[in-house]
């Protein structure tokens, strides 16, 4: 039988606003520890929750998602964008950071992230006594942001208009900055580049209309990238990281 746990009062004299910051720093800070587990920065999850915002206020104005796509909700999937790859942080650094192709059995054990992030919510949901309906966006953009709109993405291989409105909106804004950036083992591709191969998988892997939306806002994509680019330091820190790992890993 689940216990559950009473919930102290807040203390006297915090403000509520501060509470809130409080929540999106640690928040922030969670998700910059799974990003450095793959050699990536905070820019990137700046960059990322920028696009699902401006990828999200432009759908907002189509008749097919204006009804969910509310100022609330946007605001409810731009603060839960940092969490969507939180799972990495369960996958070893033999397969997280292999500058080379990925075997099957790999690309089978990196492709848990997703069911290994949602769990882990709800291990703590659990523990805690009681679900939190807040958290219901979290849990669909960690589990279902690599789910496909043509049905053959994972973990559930679900399609079309199964996949969340939320996970679909962050698999554009993900495959975007992956393209785009520039990794230890690769160089990124130019914006038109990105572009074209999104664009190529309209109905295939993304959702048609919402790419359509991506490709007219293509040019707010492009500014966002270059508003949180990553820094000299950054990618220093990108190589010494690897380089530390793949050091660590030789040794066992």
């Amino acid at each position: 039988m689940t216990s559950s746990r009473p919930t102290p009062p807040p203390a006297a004299g915090i403000d509520a606003n501060e509470v809130q910051h409080a929540q999106q720093v640690l928040v922030f800070a969670m998700a910059t520890l799974a990003e450095q587990r793959e050699a990536d920065s905070e820019s990137h999850i700046l960059r990322v929750q920028n696009y699902v915002l401006a990828l999200a206020q432009a759908l907002a104005k189509q008749p097919m998602f204006e009804a969910l796509l509310t100022p609330a909700y946007i605001d409810t999937l731009y603060r839960s964008a940092p969490l969507y790859d939180m799972g990495s942080v369960g996958i070893p650094d033999r397969i997280l950071l292999k500058p080379g192709r990925l075997t099957p059995d790999e690309i089978g054990i990196m492709r848990t992230h997703t069911t290994l992030g949602h769990a882990a919510i709800e291990r703590a949901e659990k523990t805690l006594g009681r679900a939190s309906p807040l958290l219901a966006m979290v849990k669909d953009v960690v589990l279902c942001h690599q789910e496909k709109w043509d049905g053959s993405g994972y973990p559930r291989a679900i399609a079309g208009t199964d996949i969340p409105v939320s996970a679909r909106i962050i698999a554009i804004a993900d495959v975007y900055d992956a393209l785009i950036t520039s990794k230890v083992y690769k160089d990124g591709v130019p914006h038109d580049k990105a572009v074209q191969i999104i664009f190529s998988e309209r109905g295939a892997h993304f959702d048609p209309d919402m790419v359509d939306a991506f490709v007219e806002i293509q040019d707010s994509f492009a500014e966002i990238a270059q508003r949180f680019a990553d820094t000299d330091a950054d990618m220093q820190h990108k190589i010494e990281y690897m380089a530390n790992a793949i050091a660590e890993i030789a040794t066992l």
